[in-house]
């Protein structure tokens, strides 16, 4: 291949969009207020994680250290959400993660990161769907299951066991309303939030009344252990610090959803203002609701009684609380509700994003000029995710929808480091810059006040070294353990001069200048907050078993196929269109050039 065909698939590639547009051409209406943007992050993340998270994490692997998993997942997810509200402050744009990359890193990275949180929505969707399904009929002793299952068994190792249809008429309900409209949607999801929060109320009172400190104190030998059950070492650590950082692997995932308050940004009342507020209140409701439930739960029954799948009603059935246990249970079905809503709503608007674009098939951006949605990409995304929800065990596949968000995750710390360093084409160097070296500007010895060309290369290399050397970090602490727990001398000096040389990348990063843009929303403590993150989404993907990555490679490689066959081609970047214009709007078959390779 010709050098100059080289140059201009990578010119291709790594095309970025510019951050001159504010979103004001566009055709969404324009009607979230902090209210309805909280409601929606608040309802798409607070589901069964409040109803069944507690009890598994607390008999599975913490113990009534559970409630210490909750706050060290809190923070990983507090970490990931003040970037994205850096973020939402700079772009007032439709398409979340996506559309930050697209503006810091290019064109290709975008791509992938947009098709992964499809596969994370879409994912996503289809189970809480499948969950509000199974729990409906788990009310009626199964009678849905059995019935169908004797009609329409479905013999297919890799499918269900019956086609689920009340999923799949759940997910064309929630599609139903947000075509109509997402004033409408975002007033039922608040309601049904509402709900939820009452619930949850009820519990931390009903619950609280018995709770005793006693049962984070069980030992192995007292009385009222059951005979040859092992509870680990008892107390309030029974599986050590390990299985507290195993239970906040899990817990991380019952925060993963406020992102979508990120997609909001063209239909969001001063975004730039009311979608990073949005996003740090969510997460501290949504922290307090599960650090309540979690210390009540585990105060109440003791960790080894605990049911993993549905740990209140073995709770409320203990304590001869019937009334209350269907109380919770019809909780549970709104939260369920709310959780389906807040899932598929990101997913058009990433389709609708990615298509205004030019990286998708145009039609999917087309708007109903009443009810100002993405109306094609919503039906699609709605008939895509409730067929999977019907015919799928989703089991095997809710590791792949906790990767593509992680990446996401990273991807965006990614972006905030390079935004926050990147120099300004209007600054005009002095004649030290000029004449500084490499080696001088590594600790900015010149004392620069403002990015450079070079101070903003140093970032960005760093920053890749960085989360290569994080890799292998991350590597060798979850698959090297039994090594480092026999201090083998090789892998103790591998994760020590490992460790040393991200400490120096961190020290190199944190000398260089920063820009100095005034926003409504800053990150605090760059680059670190940033590259702690990074460290805690890469450790957490490490957790993930080898299937998962097998099966996010394949979802990865047909993703490819689409972008090379037609985005890179398609690509309003490309055709030398830095933004749609109302005309394009209006008539958007015209609009696409091609790009020479």
């Amino acid at each position: 291949m010709a050098p100059g065909v080289l140059e201009n698939f990578w010119k291709a590639v790594s095309r970025k969009k510019p951050n001159d547009d504010d979103g004001s051409h566009s055709k969404l209406a324009r009607v979230l207020t902090l209210l309805d943007l909280t409601g929606l992050g608040v309802g798409s993340t607070l589901g069964l994680g409040a109803y069944v998270l507690a009890g598994s994490v607390a008999y599975e692997q913490a113990g009534p250290a559970v409630v210490v998993s909750f706050v060290i997942a809190a923070l990983a997810a507090a970490i990931a959400g003040l970037c994205y509200a850096e973020f939402a402050s700079r772009v007032p744009k439709a398409g979340s993660a996506y559309i930050y990359t697209y503006i810091t890193i290019g064109e290709f990275a975008a791509f992938t990161i947009g098709w992964n949180l499809m596969l994370e929505y879409i994912i996503g969707t289809a189970s809480v769907a499948r969950g509000l399904s199974g729990y409906i009929d788990a009310l009626i002793d199964n009678r849905m299951g059995n019935a169908l299952k004797s009609v329409m068994p479905i013999k297919v190792s890799f499918l269900a066991e019956y086609p689920d249809l009340l999923s799949f008429v759940v997910v064309l309900f929630i599609t139903a309303l947000l075509a109509y409209g997402v004033k409408e949607s975002t007033l039922l999801n608040n309601l049904f939030t509402g709900v939820n929060l009452l619930v949850i109320m009820v519990v931390l009172v009903s619950v609280g009344i018995k709770a005793d400190p006693v049962n984070w104190a069980i030992r192995p030998d007292d009385a009222k252990v059951p005979p040859g059950l092992d509870i680990g070492a008892g107390g309030f650590l029974p599986y050590g610090i390990a299985g507290v950082m195993a239970g906040a692997a899990k817990c991380f995932y019952g925060y993963v959803g406020f992102d979508c308050i990120a997609t909001t940004g063209e239909e969001a009342q001063n975004p730039s203002r009311n979608i990073p507020l949005a996003i740090i209140t969510s997460l501290l409701v949504i922290f307090l609701s599960y650090f309540g439930v979690a210390t009540v739960l585990t105060m109440a029954l003791p960790y080894y009684l605990q049911d993993p799948v549905a740990p209140f009603p073995r709770l409320f059935d203990s304590l001869g609380w019937q009334e209350i246990k269907w109380i919770v249970s019809i909780g549970a079905i709104f939260s369920l509700c709310t959780n389906s809503l807040g899932a598929m709503f990101p997913l058009p608007r990433v389709l609708y994003a990615m298509s205004s674009d030019g990286l998708l098939f145009k039609q999917l951006r087309t708007v109903h000029p009443r009810t100002k949605t993405p109306l094609l990409a919503t039906l699609l995304s709605g008939v895509f995710s409730g067929t999977m929800a019907m015919l799928f065990d989703l089991h095997q596949l809710i590791d792949m929808m906790s990767i593509g968000t992680l990446l996401a995750y990273t991807i965006v710390a990614v972006s905030v480091l390079v935004l926050r360093y990147e120099h300004s084409v209007n600054f005009i160097a002095s004649t030290q810059t000029k004449s500084s070296t490499v080696v001088q500007q590594l600790f900015n010895l010149t004392c620069l006040t403002a990015p450079t060309r070079l101070s903003s290369d140093i970032v960005k290399v760093c920053v890749l070294l960085y989360a290569i050397i994080i890799s292998g970090i991350s590597s060798i602490l979850v698959h090297g353990q039994n090594y480092l727990d026999s201090y083998n001398p090789l892998m103790c000096t591998v994760l020590t001069a490992s460790t040393i040389v991200a400490v120096v990348l961190t020290l190199v990063i944190s000398c260089q200048p920063t820009e100095a843009r005034q926003l409504t929303f800053r990150v605090p403590f760059v680059p670190f907050v940033p590259l702690l993150s990074i460290f805690v989404n890469v450790y957490l993907m490490f957790q993930l078993d080898a299937a998962t990555w097998v099966r996010f490679v394949v979802w990865l490689v047909v993703g490819f196929i689409i972008y090379f066959a037609y985005g890179i081609r398609h690509s309003v970047q490309g055709s030398g269109s830095q933004t749609l214009s109302e005309s394009q709007l209006e008539n958007p078959f015209g609009v696409f050039g091609t790009v020479k390779l």
